[in-house]
Protein backbone atom coordinates (compact mmCIF):
# COMPACT_ATOMS: atom_id res chain seq x y z
CA UNK A 1 0.00 0.00 0.00
CA UNK A 2 1.47 3.32 -1.04
CA UNK A 3 0.12 5.16 1.98
CA UNK A 4 1.57 2.68 4.44
CA UNK A 5 4.93 2.93 2.69
CA UNK A 6 4.76 6.71 2.84
CA UNK A 7 4.05 6.63 6.58
CA UNK A 8 6.96 4.25 7.15
CA UNK A 9 9.21 6.59 5.19
CA UNK A 10 8.05 9.57 7.22
CA UNK A 11 8.71 7.76 10.49
CA UNK A 12 12.20 6.93 9.25
CA UNK A 13 12.75 10.56 8.34
CA UNK A 14 11.64 11.55 11.84
CA UNK A 15 14.43 9.36 13.18
CA UNK A 16 16.97 11.42 11.27
CA UNK A 17 19.06 8.35 10.41
CA UNK A 18 19.60 6.32 7.29
CA UNK A 19 18.11 2.80 7.25
CA UNK A 20 20.36 -0.08 8.16
CA UNK A 21 21.44 -2.07 5.12
CA UNK A 22 19.71 -5.42 4.78
CA UNK A 23 21.21 -8.87 4.17
CA UNK A 24 21.31 -8.38 0.39
CA UNK A 25 23.32 -5.20 0.72
CA UNK A 26 25.65 -6.81 3.24
CA UNK A 27 26.23 -9.72 0.86
CA UNK A 28 27.41 -7.23 -1.74
CA UNK A 29 29.79 -5.61 0.74
CA UNK A 30 27.75 -2.44 1.29
CA UNK A 31 28.60 -0.54 4.44
CA UNK A 32 26.15 0.63 7.10
CA UNK A 33 26.05 4.39 7.66
CA UNK A 34 27.55 5.59 10.98
CA UNK A 35 24.24 7.27 11.90
CA UNK A 36 22.32 4.04 11.35
CA UNK A 37 24.91 1.94 13.16
CA UNK A 38 24.78 4.20 16.20
CA UNK A 39 20.98 4.63 16.30
CA UNK A 40 19.64 3.24 19.59
CA UNK A 41 17.24 0.33 19.59
CA UNK A 42 13.69 1.53 20.19
CA UNK A 43 10.62 -0.23 21.48
CA UNK A 44 8.16 1.26 18.97
CA UNK A 45 6.44 -1.19 16.64
CA UNK A 46 8.71 -0.19 13.74
CA UNK A 47 11.86 0.47 15.75
CA UNK A 48 11.81 4.14 14.73
CA UNK A 49 11.20 7.26 16.76
CA UNK A 50 7.50 8.05 17.40
CA UNK A 51 5.69 10.53 15.20
CA UNK A 52 4.67 13.88 16.67
CA UNK A 53 1.04 14.73 15.88
CA UNK A 54 0.10 18.39 16.20
CA UNK A 55 -3.19 18.19 18.09
CA UNK A 56 -5.56 20.49 16.19
CA UNK A 57 -2.41 22.29 15.00
CA UNK A 58 -0.13 24.13 17.41
CA UNK A 59 -3.24 24.62 19.53
CA UNK A 60 -1.34 25.85 22.56
CA UNK A 61 -0.30 28.93 20.62
CA UNK A 62 -3.27 29.60 18.32
CA UNK A 63 -6.98 28.82 18.33
CA UNK A 64 -7.36 25.23 17.23
CA UNK A 65 -7.87 24.25 13.60
CA UNK A 66 -6.66 27.51 12.09
CA UNK A 67 -4.17 28.14 9.30
CA UNK A 68 -1.56 29.86 11.53
CA UNK A 69 -1.88 27.04 14.04
CA UNK A 70 -1.28 24.36 11.43
CA UNK A 71 1.56 26.33 9.82
CA UNK A 72 3.24 26.87 13.18
CA UNK A 73 3.04 23.13 13.88
CA UNK A 74 4.70 22.35 10.57
CA UNK A 75 7.41 24.94 11.19
CA UNK A 76 8.08 23.42 14.63
CA UNK A 77 8.70 19.99 13.13
CA UNK A 78 5.45 18.08 13.66
CA UNK A 79 5.21 14.97 11.50
CA UNK A 80 1.40 15.12 11.25
CA UNK A 81 -1.25 17.78 11.74
CA UNK A 82 -4.62 16.69 13.07
CA UNK A 83 -7.90 18.01 11.67
CA UNK A 84 -11.06 16.94 13.52
CA UNK A 85 -13.99 16.89 11.12
CA UNK A 86 -17.67 17.69 11.65
CA UNK A 87 -20.30 18.53 9.03
CA UNK A 88 -22.39 21.54 8.10
CA UNK A 89 -26.08 21.53 7.23
CA UNK A 90 -25.18 21.46 3.55
CA UNK A 91 -22.84 18.49 3.94
CA UNK A 92 -19.45 20.22 3.97
CA UNK A 93 -16.65 18.87 6.15
CA UNK A 94 -15.21 21.53 8.45
CA UNK A 95 -12.41 21.39 11.01
CA UNK A 96 -13.91 21.54 14.50
CA UNK A 97 -13.28 19.27 17.45
CA UNK A 98 -16.85 19.47 18.74
CA UNK A 99 -20.23 19.23 17.08
CA UNK A 100 -21.16 22.37 19.02
CA UNK A 101 -19.65 25.79 18.37
CA UNK A 102 -19.61 27.90 21.54
CA UNK A 103 -16.24 26.83 22.96
CA UNK A 104 -14.11 27.50 19.90
CA UNK A 105 -15.93 30.17 17.87
CA UNK A 106 -17.52 33.59 18.47
CA UNK A 107 -20.99 32.33 17.55
CA UNK A 108 -22.42 33.75 20.79
CA UNK A 109 -21.45 37.25 19.60
CA UNK A 110 -23.73 36.96 16.56
CA UNK A 111 -27.27 38.10 17.48
CA UNK A 112 -28.55 36.86 14.14
CA UNK A 113 -27.83 33.30 15.31
CA UNK A 114 -29.31 33.62 18.81
CA UNK A 115 -32.32 31.47 17.91
CA UNK A 116 -30.06 28.62 16.70
CA UNK A 117 -29.07 27.76 20.27
CA UNK A 118 -30.90 24.54 21.10
CA UNK A 119 -30.69 21.59 23.47
CA UNK A 120 -29.50 18.22 22.27
CA UNK A 121 -28.84 14.91 23.96
CA UNK A 122 -25.17 13.89 23.93
CA UNK A 123 -23.34 10.84 25.36
CA UNK A 124 -22.29 13.09 28.26
CA UNK A 125 -25.79 14.42 28.90
CA UNK A 126 -28.05 17.15 27.55
CA UNK A 127 -26.33 20.27 26.23
CA UNK A 128 -27.70 23.60 24.99
CA UNK A 129 -25.53 25.13 22.30
CA UNK A 130 -25.12 26.05 18.65
CA UNK A 131 -24.54 22.95 16.49
CA UNK A 132 -22.47 22.82 13.30
CA UNK A 133 -25.07 20.95 11.28
CA UNK A 134 -27.66 23.66 11.96
CA UNK A 135 -25.48 26.05 9.93
CA UNK A 136 -24.64 26.19 6.24
CA UNK A 137 -21.02 26.63 5.22
CA UNK A 138 -21.75 30.24 4.25
CA UNK A 139 -23.00 30.88 7.79
CA UNK A 140 -20.04 29.07 9.36
CA UNK A 141 -17.75 31.34 7.39
CA UNK A 142 -19.29 34.31 9.19
CA UNK A 143 -17.77 33.04 12.44
CA UNK A 144 -14.21 33.37 13.74
CA UNK A 145 -12.14 31.04 15.89
CA UNK A 146 -11.35 31.56 19.56
CA UNK A 147 -9.03 29.92 22.08
CA UNK A 148 -10.99 27.72 24.48
CA UNK A 149 -8.34 27.31 27.20
CA UNK A 150 -8.49 30.21 29.68
CA UNK A 151 -4.75 30.13 30.50
CA UNK A 152 -3.71 30.51 26.86
CA UNK A 153 -3.28 33.69 24.83
CA UNK A 154 -6.43 35.31 23.48
CA UNK A 155 -4.61 37.66 21.10
CA UNK A 156 -5.84 35.77 18.04
CA UNK A 157 -9.48 35.44 19.08
CA UNK A 158 -12.00 36.71 16.55
CA UNK A 159 -9.41 37.03 13.78
CA UNK A 160 -9.05 33.59 12.20
CA UNK A 161 -11.43 31.75 9.88
CA UNK A 162 -13.15 28.41 10.46
CA UNK A 163 -11.61 26.04 7.92
CA UNK A 164 -13.07 23.46 5.58
CA UNK A 165 -11.37 20.09 5.19
CA UNK A 166 -10.26 21.24 1.74
CA UNK A 167 -8.51 24.24 3.26
CA UNK A 168 -6.68 22.06 5.77
CA UNK A 169 -5.48 19.78 2.99
CA UNK A 170 -4.29 22.86 1.12
CA UNK A 171 -1.99 23.69 4.05
CA UNK A 172 -0.33 20.27 3.82
CA UNK A 173 -0.10 20.49 0.03
CA UNK A 174 1.51 23.93 0.21
CA UNK A 175 4.12 22.58 2.64
CA UNK A 176 4.78 19.62 0.33
CA UNK A 177 5.45 21.97 -2.58
CA UNK A 178 8.12 23.61 -0.43
CA UNK A 179 9.71 20.24 0.29
CA UNK A 180 8.22 19.71 3.75
CA UNK A 181 6.08 16.57 3.87
CA UNK A 182 3.65 16.58 6.77
CA UNK A 183 0.92 13.99 7.15
CA UNK A 184 -2.75 14.35 8.04
CA UNK A 185 -4.11 12.48 11.06
CA UNK A 186 -7.84 12.91 10.41
CA UNK A 187 -10.51 12.33 13.04
CA UNK A 188 -14.15 11.83 12.12
CA UNK A 189 -16.22 13.26 14.98
CA UNK A 190 -19.68 11.84 15.75
CA UNK A 191 -20.07 10.03 12.41
CA UNK A 192 -22.98 7.91 13.66
CA UNK A 193 -24.95 11.03 14.53
CA UNK A 194 -24.28 12.62 11.15
CA UNK A 195 -25.34 9.44 9.38
CA UNK A 196 -28.60 9.50 11.34
CA UNK A 197 -29.46 12.90 9.85
CA UNK A 198 -28.43 11.93 6.32
CA UNK A 199 -24.87 13.29 6.40
CA UNK A 200 -22.52 10.38 5.68
CA UNK A 201 -18.85 11.08 6.44
CA UNK A 202 -17.10 8.13 4.77
CA UNK A 203 -17.50 9.08 1.11
CA UNK A 204 -16.85 12.83 1.53
CA UNK A 205 -13.56 12.15 3.31
CA UNK A 206 -12.41 9.60 0.74
CA UNK A 207 -13.51 11.71 -2.20
CA UNK A 208 -11.95 14.84 -0.73
CA UNK A 209 -8.59 13.13 -0.27
CA UNK A 210 -8.66 11.80 -3.84
CA UNK A 211 -9.73 15.10 -5.32
CA UNK A 212 -6.87 16.93 -3.62
CA UNK A 213 -4.29 14.37 -4.77
CA UNK A 214 -2.76 13.71 -1.35
CA UNK A 215 -1.36 10.33 -2.39
CA UNK A 216 0.24 11.79 -5.50
CA UNK A 217 1.81 14.52 -3.35
CA UNK A 218 3.28 11.89 -1.00
CA UNK A 219 1.25 13.05 2.00
CA UNK A 220 0.61 10.18 4.44
CA UNK A 221 -2.81 9.90 6.07
CA UNK A 222 -4.29 8.19 9.12
CA UNK A 223 -8.05 7.99 9.72
CA UNK A 224 -9.15 7.94 13.35
CA UNK A 225 -12.42 7.81 15.22
CA UNK A 226 -13.90 6.73 18.53
CA UNK A 227 -16.65 4.86 16.65
CA UNK A 228 -15.80 1.33 15.44
CA UNK A 229 -18.66 1.12 12.88
CA UNK A 230 -17.34 4.19 11.07
CA UNK A 231 -13.82 2.76 10.91
CA UNK A 232 -15.15 -0.57 9.63
CA UNK A 233 -17.23 1.18 6.95
CA UNK A 234 -14.24 3.30 5.98
CA UNK A 235 -11.96 0.25 5.70
CA UNK A 236 -14.41 -1.36 3.26
CA UNK A 237 -13.85 1.50 0.84
CA UNK A 238 -10.25 2.54 1.45
CA UNK A 239 -6.87 1.06 2.36
CA UNK A 240 -5.86 4.10 4.41
CA UNK A 241 -4.58 3.05 7.86
CA UNK A 242 -7.15 3.41 10.62
CA UNK A 243 -6.79 4.20 14.33
CA UNK A 244 -9.39 3.15 16.90
CA UNK A 245 -9.50 5.89 19.52
CA UNK A 246 -10.10 4.80 23.08
CA UNK A 247 -11.91 6.84 25.74
CA UNK A 248 -9.80 6.99 28.87
CA UNK A 249 -10.73 6.03 32.41
CA UNK A 250 -12.99 6.68 34.22
CA UNK A 251 -15.15 7.85 31.28
CA UNK A 252 -14.84 4.56 29.40
CA UNK A 253 -16.61 2.75 32.24
CA UNK A 254 -19.14 5.56 32.65
CA UNK A 255 -20.05 5.21 28.98
CA UNK A 256 -20.00 1.41 29.07
CA UNK A 257 -17.08 1.15 26.65
CA UNK A 258 -14.87 -1.91 26.73
CA UNK A 259 -11.82 -2.42 24.50
CA UNK A 260 -10.14 -5.71 23.65
CA UNK A 261 -6.73 -5.35 22.04
CA UNK A 262 -6.91 -8.97 20.89
CA UNK A 263 -9.94 -8.18 18.74
CA UNK A 264 -8.87 -4.86 17.19
CA UNK A 265 -8.91 -4.91 13.38
CA UNK A 266 -7.56 -1.41 12.85
CA UNK A 267 -3.96 -0.43 12.07
CA UNK A 268 -3.59 0.87 15.58
CA UNK A 269 -5.18 2.45 18.60
CA UNK A 270 -5.41 6.05 19.82
CA UNK A 271 -5.13 5.65 23.57
CA UNK A 272 -5.70 8.27 26.25
CA UNK A 273 -2.35 8.67 28.00
CA UNK A 274 -3.52 7.27 31.34
CA UNK A 275 -3.74 3.86 29.68
CA UNK A 276 0.07 4.04 29.74
CA UNK A 277 1.10 6.55 32.43
CA UNK A 278 0.50 5.71 36.08
CA UNK A 279 0.13 8.42 38.72
CA UNK A 280 3.29 7.20 40.49
CA UNK A 281 5.43 7.84 37.42
CA UNK A 282 5.57 4.21 36.28
CA UNK A 283 4.09 2.86 33.05
CA UNK A 284 1.68 0.03 32.30
CA UNK A 285 2.15 -2.86 29.88
CA UNK A 286 -0.46 -1.43 27.48
CA UNK A 287 2.01 -0.64 24.69
CA UNK A 288 3.64 -4.05 24.94
CA UNK A 289 0.27 -5.79 24.70
CA UNK A 290 -0.83 -3.70 21.73
CA UNK A 291 2.43 -4.28 19.90
CA UNK A 292 2.09 -8.02 20.51
CA UNK A 293 -1.07 -7.78 18.39
CA UNK A 294 0.68 -5.76 15.68
CA UNK A 295 -1.09 -2.53 16.64
CA UNK A 296 0.45 0.91 16.47
CA UNK A 297 -0.08 2.94 19.64
CA UNK A 298 -0.79 6.66 19.27
CA UNK A 299 -1.41 8.54 22.51
CA UNK A 300 -3.38 11.68 23.39
CA UNK A 301 -2.79 14.43 24.60
CA UNK A 302 0.40 15.95 26.06
CA UNK A 303 0.09 19.64 26.92
CA UNK A 304 2.76 21.91 28.36
CA UNK A 305 0.16 23.64 30.54
CA UNK A 306 -1.88 20.64 31.75
CA UNK A 307 0.22 17.88 33.34
CA UNK A 308 -0.80 14.62 35.00
CA UNK A 309 -0.28 14.13 38.74
CA UNK A 310 3.02 12.39 39.33
CA UNK A 311 4.81 14.13 36.46
CA UNK A 312 6.85 17.31 36.86
CA UNK A 313 6.10 18.68 33.39
CA UNK A 314 5.20 17.79 29.82
CA UNK A 315 8.78 16.77 29.14
CA UNK A 316 8.50 14.12 31.85
CA UNK A 317 5.27 12.78 30.34
CA UNK A 318 6.82 12.72 26.86
CA UNK A 319 9.95 10.96 28.10
CA UNK A 320 7.92 8.29 29.86
CA UNK A 321 5.72 7.69 26.82
CA UNK A 322 8.70 7.45 24.49
CA UNK A 323 10.46 5.00 26.81
CA UNK A 324 7.25 2.94 26.92
CA UNK A 325 7.49 2.56 23.14
CA UNK A 326 4.52 4.54 21.85
CA UNK A 327 4.44 5.06 18.09
CA UNK A 328 2.90 8.53 18.04
CA UNK A 329 1.96 11.32 20.44
CA UNK A 330 -0.70 14.02 20.07
CA UNK A 331 0.61 17.30 21.47
CA UNK A 332 -0.57 20.91 21.77
CA UNK A 333 2.99 22.29 21.73
CA UNK A 334 4.87 20.49 18.93
CA UNK A 335 8.22 22.21 19.53
CA UNK A 336 8.40 20.77 23.07
CA UNK A 337 7.60 17.26 21.85
CA UNK A 338 10.03 17.36 18.92
CA UNK A 339 12.83 18.51 21.22
CA UNK A 340 12.18 15.68 23.70
CA UNK A 341 11.65 13.07 20.98
CA UNK A 342 14.85 13.99 19.13
CA UNK A 343 16.82 14.09 22.37
CA UNK A 344 15.93 10.51 23.28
Amino acid sequence: MKYVAAIAALMLAACGAAPVAGPAAEAEGASVSPAAAQAPARSTLTGEKPIIIAHRGASGLFPEHTIPGYEAAIAQGADFIEPDLVMTKDGVLIARHDAYLSDTTNVADHPEFANRKVKRATPMGEKEDWWADDFTLAEIKMLKARQQFPMRTKEHDGKLDILTFDEVMDVALAAAKEGRIVGLHIEAKWPEYYSSVGLDMVDPIIEGIKAKGLEEAGIPVFIQSFEPPFLAAFAEKSDLPTIQNMVGPPYNKMLGLEYNLDEMTTTGVGAEKTYILNADGTTTDFVERAHANGLLVHVYTVRDDVVLPGYENAQAELTALIKAGVDGIWVDYPDTAVAVRDGN
